[in-house]
């Protein structure tokens, strides 16, 4: 794992590959301490069953989850918990995101008033 991308489906926009060895498995990789812990946390509360280990690459260091192929759906559902209660903004200041908002707002008003008031619109051919 040490450029992020191991396996042609792992782009570095998911964060779970196949099991390198087991093809019955997959396995969940966190590089935050935090959100590892919660996704832990998740797991042991729906009963599901996982193993557990860590890995220091030159870059990062990875807490990893390996569980079944059958419980991937649920385990999915709980990954997707996880990084909603830990995402951040795109853009991290209010302001400046409710300025880009309202500039693409404004933007996308003006081009259906410009198309809508184009000349060749309002002459109907007889």
């Amino acid at each position: 794992m040490d450029t992020g991308v191991e396996h042609i489906v792992d782009l570095g926009l998911v964060n779970y590959v196949p099991h390198p060895s087991n093809p019955n498995y997959v396995v969940f990789r966190f590089a935050d301490k935090k959100r590892a812990d919660h996704f832990e946390e998740l797991l042991k509360e729906k009963n599901i069953w996982f193993e557990k280990d860590t890995e220091q690459t030159k870059r990062k260091f990875y807490y990893l989850f390996g569980v079944s192929k059958r419980d991937f759906r649920s385990v999915q559902s709980i990954n997707f918990a996880v990084e909603s209660k830990n995402r951040s903004f795109l853009i991290p200041n209010a302001y400046f995101r409710w300025l880009v908002l309202l500039i693409s707002v404004g933007m996308v008003v003006l081009a259906v008033v410009g198309y809508c008031m184009r000349p060749d619109l309002m002459i109907k051919p007889d």
